[in-house]
């Protein structure tokens, strides 16, 4: 990650460029009675009109000739700057399990739930066939939106006969679909009002199309750094208590195993040889939970560019878990962060699909982070930084290939961020030391401009097919799990930019605008969760030049 890295020429490949656009959820509250039923408006289109269906764009319609059932279907045009994503937001209950189902006529046709799961098909052959999935709302969540949509250049989708069932249906039906009552506005309104924290998290940020649907609070925003903890370089030593408080997320670097396999990860503090003025265990462990206290998070950061791990065996699995746990637990941490390098992560010879992997390193990983969020709950910060060539790449590569003979590494992090995408808190690619990328454009884009981290981050938001295959999408991440990887200065590492280029990148993620030559296909996403730059300690060594303009940018 760090202070060198070995530069890799990428050799060109076969480019399929996709576009995205935003939609809007609207609010639309119901009141419930004991007995379960429908909780969805208009979902058979039977009132000849979309309220109270929102869809991006102009891309939604309701059409007659091709409905399962009655006389009218919801039609949505994708294509390739939008993938007509249609939604409807309702009043739900806490704790409660509901059925989003659906009828879809088309390729690539998602159904899903905002913040939650979600279900596709990639081809009906011309007819309508169902989609199902279940969700269960959190203890203070009362409203929910779900999702249908198609996918980037697959042409019009159909989709009919949606339907949200679950207990506390209800009592009566709005007398015009998409024209509700005053009572049924109120309790919208009402409902919008007491679940503000509920509405954030369940229905926020992003749909699987990376879709923003609102602003995001003040103080959303992370920035987020790696402090040198168990060693020295030119940067210098920094405590613990003096690390300024306008960092959100400190990960310190770093915990590294005993031998490349053994998994026995272990967390050595910078001796006072190294850097003189270290503080004592104590003084570390009071500071760290007085950065907690005042809200901020403090992570293990496990590999970096020595540290490379190798869960190979299930041995090396539960060996990371438990030294982990010890970690976490003896400086009381928040989490984890993954910072696998060099030779950590590669996928085996005929290991090809990344939803489904079968590479030892990559599966026992997956088991093992598994293993500590269920230890810690759902409070526990996952993070992960890896490099390009372990994410983006695998736009053109994985893995070895269909026939051998490609680097193992290209892409070889995609499984792990898939399978663990419900427990991510952040995913922040190191935008530097890298080679150049393919971007969803089919143009190469190289380190140094504004162009380079704006197509890298866009492939995150947007989604990309997978050594570019169509038929194997790596879904969006949700705008709020992404922070773009910097260096804090030419000393940090290669590709460092200066805040007016950092600047002209946010403006065109979040605003969508100075975009230059390359366009988002995910629009403009103002839940982009922020920065991450390696390091603290650079940042300081460089008068905090990064830390400071990210407060003035964000605010």
């Amino acid at each position: 990650m760090r202070t060198s890295r070995k530069k890799r020429l990428l050799a060109a490949g076969t480019a399929w460029a996709v576009a995205a656009a935003g939609a809007v959820a609207i609010s639309f509250g119901l009141a419930g009675s004991a007995s379960a039923g429908e909780f969805l408006v208009n979902g058979g289109l039977e009132s000849g009109s979309l309220a109270p269906w929102t869809c991006s764009g102009a891309t939604g319609s309701v059409v007659t000739g091709h409905a399962h059932g009655g006389s009218y279907a919801l039609a949505g045009a994708a294509s390739s700057t939008d993938t007509a994503q249609c939604t409807q937001t309702v009043a739900v209950a806490p704790n409660t399990t509901y059925t989003l189902s659906a009828y879809v006529n088309g390729a690539y046709v998602y159904l899903g739930v905002n913040g939650g799961s979600s279900t596709w098909t990639p081809s009906t052959g011309g007819a309508y066939q169902k989609l199902s999935v279940s969700f269960t709302t959190t203890a203070t969540q009362t409203s929910a939106t779900v999702f249908t949509h198609g996918w980037y250049g697959q042409g019009t989708y159909y989709a009919d006969d949606i339907s949200l069932d679950g207990p506390g249906a209800p009592s009566s039906s709005p007398s015009v679909p998409g024209s509700p009552s005053p009572s049924a506005s109120a309790s919208a309104s009402a409902s919008a009002s007491a679940s503000a924290s509920a509405s954030a998290s369940a229905s926020a940020s992003a749909s699987p199309s990376g879709s923003a649907t609102s602003p995001p609070p003040a103080g959303s925003h992370a920035l987020v750094g790696y402090l040198h903890a168990s060693f020295a370089n030119g940067a210098g030593y920094m405590k613990m208590s003096d690390v300024p408080d306008s960092w959100d997320i400190i990960d310190l670097a770093f915990g590294e195993p005993d031998s490349i396999t053994s998994g026995n990860i272990h967390f050595n503090r910078c001796p006072a040889a190294q850097c003189p003025g270290v503080e004592s265990d104590a003084d570390f462990k009071a500071a760290i939970a007085a950065k907690q206290a005042k809200g901020k998070k403090v992570l293990l950061s496990i590999g970096g560019q020595n540290g490379e791990v190798q869960l190979t065996t299930t041995a090396a699995r539960d060996a990371f878990v438990s030294s982990v746990s010890s970690i976490i637990d003896k400086w009381g941490l928040d989490g984890l962060d993954i910072d696998f390098e060099g030779h950590s992560l590669s996928l085996n010879t005929g290991d090809n699909d990344f939803k489904n992997p079968t590479t030892p390193v990559i599966t026992n990983l997956i088991s093992a982070v598994k293993s500590l969020k269920a230890k810690y709950g759902a409070n526990f910060q996952l993070t992960m930084a890896p490099e390009t060539f372990f994410v983006q790449l695998g736009y053109q590569y994985y893995g070895s290939g269909p026939w051998g003979g490609q680097d193992p590494r290209a892409g070889a992090f995609l499984p792990v961020i898939y399978a663990l995408r419900d427990d991510l808190t952040l995913l922040h690619v190191q935008d530097y030391n890298s080679g150049s990328i393919m971007g969803l454009d089919g143009q190469y884009h190289n380190m140094g401009g504004a162009d380079f981290h704006i197509a890298m981050t866009d492939m995150l938001l947007a989604g990309f097919p997978v050594a570019g295959n169509t038929a194997n999408m790596f879904p969006p991440l949700k705008p709020s799990q992404v922070a773009i990887g910097m260096p804090a200065n030419t000393y940090a590492g290669n590709g460092y930019v200066a805040p007016a280029v950092v600047n002209q990148a946010l403006d065109c993620l979040t605003k969508g605008t100075g975009c230059g030559s390359y366009t988002p296909r995910a629009g403009k996403q103002p839940n982009l969760r922020g920065l991450m730059t390696w390091s603290i300690n650079w940042d300081n060594y460089n008068a905090n030049e990064f830390s400071k303009n990210f407060h003035t940018y964000f605010g």
